[in-house]
């Protein structure tokens, strides 16, 4: 092989994951249009036994869209990337090969086996790591096999320059090789005292220690998940798909050590007001406002990557998906270190202002920009163009409504109760109970619910597409070289 263009790429590991994003997408979000409906009507929480209660569908939406969709998507998009930008196929290598087939059977079987165990009320109670030992094994093992893949591959490359997003892969993989491992230490109690199930644990932290653990991991869990690597997406896709080249490489560069550095100490300020030591909560509110310096860098350079091409928005549904992502990425990391803040963290902590913040971070900038990624890859692992325009358009403006009625409703829905709960009289008595609060509320909720349906409606819509464009879609001559080929 001469050069990269004679390389036959091997898109079978990349096909699997993309399958699983889809599957693991509509059972994560469908449950999440349940628990809003939930929030709205609590009736309904009576319609499947204890099986169809909040407490055990919030954490299978919280692990199916954190664990199931994301991180499909980003393996998906890596399997896609890696080999791309490395310049070699993986059928070139028969061992990484079989690292990869491996990487997906064992995570496929374990967010399998998180639906089950979650739904049965088997779990560690720790948001972002509810599930037990067993699976938290099974995870580290998984996890390994892609640090296996992305370094093999990389030992193994025809282009010399790692090129950035590989940057961000490496360092996802890193950073929540160290959160897992830390945050999940447990202690299996039937183990050692010969009382309990089996599968059951308690963490190896207590008290204040476990919760700094837990939020130095659940915040960067979202900093590794969440952001690194959907980083790594756009600073691939969007050049590809526009033909432009990365505004400033220089910036890329320095976002990339900025967010490394900052992010890991913010976990801090998810515990403002609580019995950690005051200089960790202060710390956490400092460099959470630090953080918009590597964040809003990194933004700014996917927009001015359109810099005197931004008439493509106009034609170019791909564009459109991730520019407004990196527009709600902006959004969400101005609105994370406001909140960070802890003049303003004293109204807004544990109101609906925080999932309002959290789902516009993923519903508009992760959602969107793994979607975009999926559309760019359809053509070129099947071969065929993607199957229809408009519906990718009407999809767009469809969760594009659907999103700002998610975060509206959630941001005057948490300032409202936020406000409520510190209101007193003049004998300094609270104005309003807590059932007071929830009552006022039910509206917003109830748009809540609307916008999350109206979402899952165009998530099914780009499930469609994607389908028919694997199955039905034109066939194609040739790989596009730039923007992806789409039928009216």
């Amino acid at each position: 092989m001469q050069n990269g263009a004679q390389i036959e790429y091997d898109y079978s590991i990349a096909k699997a994951f993309t399958f699983a994003t889809i599957l693991f997408g509509i059972i994560g979000m469908l449950v999440g249009v349940i628990l809003a409906f939930q929030m709205a009507f609590p009736e309904l929480n009576n319609l499947a036994g204890e099986y169809g209660t909040f407490s055990r569908l919030r954490p299978l939406h919280t692990n199916g869209v954190a664990f199931g969709f994301t991180l499909s998507g980003i393996f998906a998009t890596w399997y896609y990337i890696g080999q791309r930008v490395l310049k070699v196929s993986l059928k070139e290598s028969p061992f990484l090969m079989a690292v990869a087939k491996l990487h997906f059977l064992l995570y496929f079987i374990t967010i399998l086996l998180a639906v089950v165990t979650l739904l049965a009320g088997i779990t560690t109670s720790k948001e972002y790591a509810e599930l037990e030992w067993p699976l938290d094994i099974l995870i580290t093992v998984w996890w390994v096999l892609w640090g296996i893949g992305i370094f093999g591959l990389i030992g193994i490359r025809r282009e010399r320059t790692l090129y950035i997003s590989i940057w961000y892969f490496i360092a996802s993989f890193l950073a929540v090789a160290m959160l897992h491992l830390f945050n999940s230490m447990a202690v299996p109690t039937a183990l050692f005292s010969g009382y309990g199930d089996w599968f059951h644990s308690v963490s190896m932290y207590a008290g204040s220690n476990d919760a700094l653990v837990e939020w130095w991991y659940g915040h960067n869990a979202v900093g590794f998940v969440f952001t690194v690597p959907i980083i790594a997406m756009i600073y691939y896709f969007l050049p590809k798909e526009s033909g432009q080249n990365v505004y400033s490489y220089k910036l890329s560069i320095l976002a990339f050590w900025g967010t490394l550095f900052v992010y890991l100490w913010a976990g801090g300020h998810h515990l403002i007001y609580s019995t950690v030591p005051d200089w960790m909560q202060t710390m956490g509110s400092v460099m959470s406002v630090v953080l918009i310096l590597p964040s809003w860098g990194s933004a700014i350079n996917m927009l001015l990557t359109m810099k005197g091409e931004w008439q493509q928005l106009q034609s170019n549904t791909l564009i459109k998906f991730m520019i407004l992502a990196s527009t709600f990425y902006m959004l969400s990391t101005i609105e994370g270190p406001i909140q960070s803040i802890k003049s303003v963290n004293a109204i807004a902590h544990f109101t609906d202002w925080i999932p309002g913040h959290v789902h516009d971070g993923v519903l508009g900038w992760v959602v969107f920009m793994i979607m975009a990624a999926l559309f760019h890859m359809a053509p070129r692992m099947y071969g065929r163009e993607l199957y229809s325009k408009s519906l990718m358009d009407t999809q767009f403006w469809l969760q594009t409504t659907a999103i700002v009625l998610y975060f509206t409703s959630m941001w005057i829905a948490g300032i409202t109760q936020g406000m409520m709960w510190r209101a007193y009289d003049e004998y300094g008595s609270l104005v309003y109970s807590f059932i007071d609060t929830v009552n006022v509320l039910q509206p917003y909720y109830t748009i809540r619910a609307v916008g999350g349906l109206m979402y899952l409606i165009g998530f099914f819509m780009f499930a469609y597409n994607m389908y028919k464009t694997a199955t039905a879609g034109r066939v194609l001559d040739k790989e596009p070289t730039n923007a992806t080929p789409v039928a009216a």
